[in-house]
């Protein structure tokens, strides 16, 4: 074991044993107990002292063993926690989010297989030449607008589908492979910002604010966050050029191919094609896109377009990794956790703009560890009573505190965790945990000064 994964191991364990022999103030064992293990997975997930599919693996184990009703503690009915069964922290390798994934990592892997991959990379970076930077510029506009109006997720699954050929034309050594794997996720958590359901926490936010009579038409939410989704799409594209800049002036891409024409071909473009319709189309139809995800799931494997060896090789670890994001973040709420989290700040103590910058970066510092629709669900609720109490400051203030919180968590993007197109980029094997950490802190940290920026100097004025 080398220094790194030596130190986080006993980081790791110090931070598991914190909460067992220190008590917090307003926090029920339940907690102190969740708190253990976001501390470790935390660390270990830093520093991939294992793997990081293991630490989600150990995480869902230490739930069961430590949080479920059928585990090895008892808790008196005094702690307020009521044990959940152990199926639920289980249950999240059946999470809508997994079967979304595996829709999308089975028609990425039946593009490489039927080619379709490279005529799409053909198609769709034909006009932005062989420049490395340029092909990424492509690859993000793309990725930012697809994003925009369909999952991150599978924007992201269907991108990567792009790049494989490409990272394939590239030398090993070849810095600019890392710059173009992370491009992807980066452009789609960056797109999801600018629509109403692009993501998930904007759905959520515009939700609690219609509950306070706010009704927030769809021209007017892009008028809100599309700048801001521009400007941080141009500095992400900048900065991984200068953090992993290209060896090469062009990327020697094939733009000629054919098409295959044999009839499990034929399914898989039918069924790539229907799928996407209806991913981008779900607010329209309202059929969710992870039930849609079942659609190429199906159709391949009773078409036999994708086997048995095919099933065999999808990334199976990437879809441990976020079984154990999400279930790290069930009991984190279910014990009281996260509440005890956000409730441990004196917002009424602070200044307009210290709170709103308080909730800027608590929203995107928790979205990192949590999902950042659970993270926006938490917080929306404590920034309306907030602005209603008059600490904020009026309808106004309502919405600008509600714009925060969901732009915020959008651009958490530390962790593999983080979000599931981090963790898709991982599973292409360019993408090491060090990489996505340095890149996403500084994208992460300007997007969040933009966004105070903007509560001052853009926002009050076209309200």
């Amino acid at each position: 074991m080398d220094k790194a994964k030596l130190t986080g191991l006993i980081l790791g364990i110090i931070g598991f044993c914190i909460p067992l022999f220190i008590t917090f103030p307003g926090l029920s064992l339940p907690g102190h107990l969740a708190l253990s293990i976001f501390l470790m997975a935390a660390v270990f997930w830093m520093f991939e002292t294992i793997p990081i599919y293991s630490t989600s693996i150990l995480v869902i184990l230490l739930e069961v063993l430590l949080l479920s009703a059928e585990g090895v503690i008892t808790f008196a009915p005094e702690s307020g926690y009521d044990p959940v069964p152990f199926s639920q922290f289980v249950a999240t390798l059946a999470n809508p989010i997994i079967i979304l994934f595996m829709g999308g990592f089975v028609l990425a892997d039946a593009a490489v297989k039927y080619n379709f991959d490279k005529n799409m990379t053909r198609i769709l970076l034909k006009p932005f030449g062989t420049s490395p930077a340029m092909i990424m510029f492509g690859l993000m506009a793309v990725t930012a607008i697809l994003s925009a109006f369909m999952s991150n997720t599978a924007t992201t699954a269907m991108m990567v589908t792009v790049i494989i050929p490409i990272l394939a034309k590239m030398e090993m050594t070849d810095p600019a492979r890392i710059s173009i794997a992370l491009s992807i996720p980066f452009a789609a958590n960056i797109g999801g910002v600018a629509t109403p359901i692009g993501t998930p926490p904007n759905a959520v936010v515009i939700a609690a604010l219609n509950q306070q009579g706010m009704n927030i038409e769809f021209g007017s939410w892009m008028l809100y966050a599309a700048p801001l989704a521009l400007i941080m799409l141009a500095f992400a594209w900048f900065l991984l050029l200068k953090l992993h800049p290209p060896a090469l002036k062009s990327i020697p891409l094939e733009m000629k191919g054919e098409w295959k024409t044999s009839t499990k071909a034929w399914i898989l473009y039918v069924v790539f094609g229907v799928t996407v319709v209806l991913w981008v189309t779900e607010s329209l139809h309202g059929i969710q896109s992870s039930m849609v995800a079942l659609i190429p799931v199906a159709v391949l494997t009773l078409t036999q377009a994708f086997e048995k060896d095919d099933i065999r090789n999808l990334p199976w670890e990437v879809l441990w990794l976020i079984a154990g994001g999400i279930s790290l973040g069930i009991a984190m709420k279910e014990t009281g956790l996260a509440d005890w989290i956000v409730g441990s700040i004196g917002w009424e103590q602070m200044s307009y703009l210290v709170l709103l910058s308080v909730f800027a970066f608590v929203s995107i510092l928790m979205s990192n560890f949590l999902s950042n629709t659970v993270t926006a669900s938490l917080l929306i609720p404590l920034g309306i009573t907030l602005a209603t109490s008059g600490i904020v400051g009026g309808p106004a203030g309502t919405l600008i505190i509600g714009l925060i919180i969901a732009l915020s968590t959008s651009f958490a993007m530390v962790l593999p965790i983080s979000t599931p197109p981090n963790a898709i980029a991982v599973s292409t094997g360019v993408v090491e945990t060090k990489d996505m950490i340095v890149a996403g802190t500084i994208i992460g940290i300007v997007a969040v000064l933009l966004i105070i920026f903007m509560t001052s100097f853009y926002w009050p004025y076209i309200l």
